[in-house]
């Protein structure tokens, strides 16, 4: 039976104006109260189960890679959708809403095969950034945690547990938002959100958040952005995926109706300021983020998929021949 045919997301509001900022949760994973209390603590000890997924893929250089063809590590080919799906749904997603450009959706949606009734699709009318692609979604997403990721990147994990496992199961342990970074050499900082904290007691590759910049300086990471144990000229930079909080949607929101479509509207900004008032966390993933977009950014996460695959051996004899004969 084929599946059926995709939805556009809802244009019901279900997200109160009030921002997070002006408020403080027991757990950012519990019921928010809006009325203005302050609760006596921040944590909540119980696992939070993480249902929803949302994966933007409406930039001008997103659209048409989460399309493109590779063979994935079983050996069968598949678009990067249906990769970013799977990776999604071993998660313990269930639904996953898609924001694309308009008129993008027919074209994710077969690009999705056997998961398109999986997804929920939204338009981003306007290329207002980041930050708007992640508030456009507000009406499809319930007031729940949900997994964040980008559409133009694909993870490769060096354990059984796919790298979108490892972050659900830390965020719901944890209760709380956590982004997942990946300790990246200083030269690629200009393409990344960068974090800087300290490192959580007890806690291996888990960090409490004291800052976030977008796209530091070299300089400007030196200075406020330095993680004790990295290796000198390395910084947490953002791996392209996070579990975050309802309350990011309210930080958004004040951040659009300031903005009244000027444009320029970041994620990471509406991060930061999450990072004041809840408990939100970075996490060290068992894998590693391959970005489309970069130069040879395609041939790299098919060589990664490949090696991490079933065809490892054979990958491995044709590079060493290729290599061979390059010296030859």
């Amino acid at each position: 039976m084929p599946p059926d045919p995709p939805q556009l997301g809802s244009a019901r509001k279900l997200f109160s104006p009030e921002s997070a900022v002006e408020r403080s949760h027991p757990s950012p994973f519990d019921s928010a109260p809006r009325d203005g209390s302050i609760p006596t603590t921040r944590h909540n000890p119980h696992p939070v189960e993480i249902k929803q997924a949302l994966i933007t893929a409406a930039g001008a250089s997103q659209r048409s890679l989460p399309l493109q063809n590779l063979v994935d590590r079983d050996g069968t080919p598949k678009t990067a959708l249906q990769i970013l799906a799977e990776e999604v749904l071993e998660a313990g997603i269930e639904s996953i809403v898609l924001v694309v450009a308009p008129g993008d959706a027919p074209a994710f949606a077969k690009a999705a095969g056997p998961y398109a009734s999986r997804f929920d699709f939204v338009e981003q009318t306007q290329p207002l950034g980041y930050g708007h692609a992640v508030w456009t979604a507000r009406n499809a997403l319930s007031e729940k945690p949900f997994l964040l990721l980008v559409g133009d990147h694909l993870y490769v994990s060096r354990t059984h547990d796919r790298c979108a496992q490892q972050l659900v199961r830390v965020a719901s342990t944890q209760a709380c938002a956590v982004s997942a970074v990946q300790a990246t050499h200083e030269s690629k900082l200009p393409l990344y959100g960068t974090v800087g904290g300290r490192l959580t007691a007890g806690q291996r590759g888990l960090y409490d958040i004291n800052e976030i910049l977008e796209k530091p300086t070299p300089t400007e990471a030196e200075q406020r952005l330095i993680v004790p144990g990295l290796r000198a000229g390395h910084y947490l930079c953002f791996f392209g995926m996070h579990v975050l909080t309802p309350s990011v949607m309210d930080i958004l929101e004040k951040e659009v109706s300031a903005n009244a479509g000027k444009g320029g509207i970041h994620l990471t900004p509406a991060l930061a300021k999450l990072a004041v008032h809840e408990r939100y966390l970075a996490a060290e993933l068992q894998g590693r983020r391959y970005d489309l977009g970069l130069k040879y950014g395609l041939l790299s996460a098919q060589l990664a998929l490949a090696l991490n695959g079933q065809d490892r051996d054979e990958v491995l004899s044709g590079l060493v021949e290729m290599l061979a004969r390059r010296e030859a």
